[in-house]
């Protein structure tokens, strides 16, 4: 059952194609016939034919054995495209209408034409163009042709069969069009190719050059080429190669090396290529700027600069400016320059290559800092024994000073900031070279200082001795090592300043107060200064003799000898001294008692002061006479009724004598004549008692007080002789 259900239905669907072709069979257009078949392009054939009536279309088929192509056309002719070139292919038709597609007509063959040659052209100068294509299918030659693109001149055609052809004779820079086909054995010509080439452009002329020496740069110019696009530089040297590229007529190259000979070309380009370079120029940039340069200041004063040749060098100039502003410079074909320099000065030193391009760039610019310049005008403000202040004017470069002093075994040293030096600990009385060397720190030491000789001042004398004479010179002795010193020695004390002065080891000072401490130092002086002093001796003169002497005798055998106590004096020994012996006593008071004193006896009175320290003054005086004696076997004898007589034993050596009489009724006083031992009393009263008294009187006329006294009575007995009746001696308080 289902097997014949089957058969059935593919025998219905038959039956129904059938039918539809019978239909299609009745209502299709007519077959169109081919008039031509022919191709122009080597991808495709055109096609005429006759219009079919009622058709709205054509249905176009090439085959050539491998492959069909079809194409829908409108009306005749047609063209199938898509082909191969030098292709033999067999071409059909078909017309269509909305009632279907006719049978194809009959075939009719048509071959492609040749495929069109694949060029390739360049410029392999300002004037040629070569033409270069591959080899094209079934073509046995080829037909090139070329002209200005701009329809200008000539057309120049060349046939070959050959895969390249060069056109010469061009004008430079010009737009050429090149058109160039293959033709077959049968000489029916390929499909063609053009295309545009340029010719190369010639070498640009007038080529100038401006050099910019400071920006090491060159500007270089030119005049225009026809059909120039661009221009490049090249600057070519033999280490490097710089170039510049414009479309304009100029352009500048930078960055040229100095001392460095260039050779310059230009070339034009375009998209056919470049030109030929154009004859070479030379340019010589600057010298480049001198190395190894050494400065050397020797001697000093004298600045020698000194640098190492350089390439395309004509010369050099040096310039040299110190920091005040001052500028000097030198030119030389040489490699050194000299210039005069000063101290304390730093000098910024350039060197400059000339050449006819100008002046070599700026190298390092040195500096070179010359030694700071010495003190001259050091001045001493103080030198004493151990030790010179001295000071000078600032220097020009100076950062420090350092002064050291030398005698010859040792030196001493001091460094500060400031014009100014103390020296301490020095040698007294000893010849110093001092020198004060100025110094930097760039340069150290200006060693070139000239010394100056200082002497210090003469070394304090050591007092060894202070010694006093029998008349109160006070004798000073000294030892020292200087030379040619003269010795000033002061005692110095409440009383005064006293000097003696010597060139020698002692010196005497006379004039000294008595009782007086001094203080006694000596200084050394020289033409370096003066010393300090020496160590200071006490000195202690003798006691003041004592003023006011005052003799005064007490009693027969004592005297009292009195004064004023002088000045420092502690004690006092007083003597008297004359041929009978000698009296004396040490005390501490201003008088003392002698006795012992032998009466009417010339005596010399000397007082010795002395001090607490034992220092004795030995004061004379001039001599004291001792008071007479006292007269001897004084009696009384009755003269009338109212006289006395008093006699008397006169004692040794001359001298006066004066009489009192004391009673209740009076003083009675008699002074007998020189020579006499006896005086008289006239009107003395009778009936009484009287002491009686007879003193010596010494020179002065005072009356001495000490001799003994009488008592006597006178008695009135009616005779003018009355009775004297001694009544014994009276006692004294």
């Amino acid at each position: 059952m289902a097997g014949g259900r089957e058969t059935c239905l593919t025998l219905i669907g038959f039956l129904l194609i059938c039918m539809k072709m019978v239909a299609s069979a009745k209502s299709a257009p007519e077959i169109p016939t081919i008039d031509q078949a022919y191709s122009k392009i080597s991808n495709s054939i055109t096609v005429e034919w006759a219009t079919v009536p009622g058709a709205t279309s054509y249905l176009l088929t090439a085959e050539d054995g491998d492959t069909v192509i079809e194409t829908m056309v409108a009306n005749s002719p047609g063209t199938v495209t898509g082909l191969k070139a030098a292709t033999l292919y067999e071409i059909t038709i078909r017309s269509i209408s909305a009632a279907g597609r006719s049978q194809a007509s009959p075939p009719k063959q048509a071959k492609t034409v040749l495929a069109a040659p694949i060029l390739e052209v360049s410029s392999p100068s300002s004037d040629s163009i070569l033409v270069q294509w591959e080899a094209v299918y079934m073509a046995i030659g080829f037909s090139v042709s070329i002209m200005q693109a701009n329809g200008l001149g000539s057309i120049w055609k060349e046939n070959t069969t050959n895969t390249s052809l060069t056109f010469t004779s061009l004008e430079a820079g010009t737009l050429y069009t090149i058109k160039a086909y293959a033709w077959n054995a049968n000489g029916i010509p390929g499909d063609d190719s053009t295309c545009n080439q340029r010719t190369s452009p010639r070498a640009p002329a007038n080529i100038q050059v401006s050099f910019d020496s400071g920006a090491l740069k060159a500007s270089f110019s030119w005049a225009l080429a026809e059909g120039a696009f661009n221009y490049t530089v090249m600057a070519l040297s033999d280490s490097s190669e710089l170039t510049c590229s414009t479309a304009f007529s100029s352009c500048t190259i930078s960055s040229l090396q100095c001392g460095t000979e260039y050779l310059i070309s230009v070339s034009a380009s375009n998209d056919a290529g470049s030109s030929k370079s154009s004859s070479t120029v030379t340019l010589k940039t600057v010298a480049c700027a001198p190395g190894r340069v050494t400065i050397q200041e020797d001697p000093p004063g004298h600045l020698s600069v000194a640098w190492s040749n350089v390439d395309l060098g004509d010369y050099y100039v040096v310039f040299v400016k110190s920091d005040d502003g001052l500028e000097v410079h030198c030119n030389t074909s040489l490699t050194e320059c000299n210039f005069l320099s000063e101290c304390g000065f730093t000098y910024f030193i350039s060197v400059f290559a000339y050449n006819k391009a100008g002046q070599s760039p700026l190298g390092d610019i040195f500096n070179y800092t010359t030694a700071p310049c010495c003190p001259s005008d050091i001045s001493p403000v103080l030198v004493s024994s151990d030790r010179v202040e001295i000071v000078w004017s600032p220097v020009r470069g100076a950062e420090l000073y350092e002064t050291k002093a030398a005698d010859g075994y040792n030196t001493v040293e001091c460094n500060d900031t400031v014009p100014a030096c103390t020296l301490s600990a020095l040698e007294c009385d000893t010849k110093y070279n001092i020198t004060v060397y100025s110094f930097s720190e760039v340069r150290g030491s200006n060693m070139s200082c000239t010394p100056q000789f200082i002497t210090t001042a003469p070394c304090s004398p050591e007092i060894k001795n202070v010694s006093r004479d029998a008349f109160s010179t006070i004798n000073v002795h000294w030892q020292s090592t200087n030379d040619d010193a003269t010795y000033t020695v002061t005692a110095q004390g409440e009383k005064g300043l006293y000097q003696c002065s010597s060139m020698g080891e002692s010196c005497t000072m006379r004039g000294l107060p008595c009782g007086s401490v001094f203080s006694v130092t000596a200084v050394a002086e020289t033409q370096a200064g003066r010393s300090l002093p020496s160590y200071s001796v006490p000195l202690e003169t003798v006691p003041c003799c004592p003023t006011g002497l005052t003799v005064t005798q007490i009693t027969q055998s004592v005297i009292n000898v009195s004064w004023t106590i002088g000045r420092v004096a502690q004690t006092h020994v007083a003597v008297l001294e004359s041929h009978t012996g000698q009296s004396k006593c040490h005390t501490h008071q201003n008088y003392c008692l002698l006795g012992c004193i032998t009466c009417g006896v010339n005596y010399t009175v000397t007082l010795k002061a002395i001090s607490a320290t034992g220092l004795t003054a030995d004061c004379s005086y001039q001599s004291y006479f001792s008071g007479a004696c006292c007269p001897l076997g004084v009696k009384l004898y009755r003269l009338g009724s109212n006289g006395i007589r008093i006699y008397w034993q006169a004692s040794r050596g001359s001298a006066s004598y004066s009489t009192d009489l004391y009673g209740s009724k009076g003083i009675f006083t008699c002074t007998p004549s020189a020579g006499l031992s006896f005086c008289d009393v006239t009107e003395i009263p009778c009936g009484d008692v009287y002491t009686v008294m007879v003193s010596p009187v010494a020179e002065a006329g005072l009356k001495l007080t000490f001799c003994p006294k009488k008592i006597y009575s006178v008695t009135c007995s009616g005779s003018t002789l009355g009775m004297v009746i001694y009544r014994g001696k009276r006692n004294e308080e």
